[in-house]
């Protein structure tokens, strides 16, 4: 599923809650804040972009790979690395290549 997905998937999306968990049965809400295009790359089957979710300021999670769930979007693994606070929360980006 994630070699297929692409900025258009998560554009409409913007604003929606999405359900970050991980090991041990910790989760958290995070909402969509951004997909953005990074430019093509060199003979890319698509061209790269992120997304960047916020999520509440405590606790940090970790860079690692988390499930993400979304009710339209189903489930999928994604790797995220917190980026630093803002608006009052903690940003993570996942980067599709």
């Amino acid at each position: 599923m994630l070699d297929t997905l692409t900025p258009e998937d998560f554009t409409p999306r913007i604003g929606e809650r999405f359900r970050l968990s991980a090991d041990g049965g910790h989760s958290l809400d995070a909402t969509l804040i951004e997909a953005n295009g990074l430019g093509a790359g060199p003979q890319a089957r698509r061209a790269p972009f992120s997304v960047v979710f916020l999520g509440p300021p405590q606790p940090v999670w970790a860079q690692r790979i988390y499930r993400v769930e979304h009710d339209a979007m189903g489930s999928f693994d994604l790797f995220l690395v917190p980026l630093g606070p803002r608006g009052g929360g903690m940003m993570y980006e996942a980067v599709f290549t």
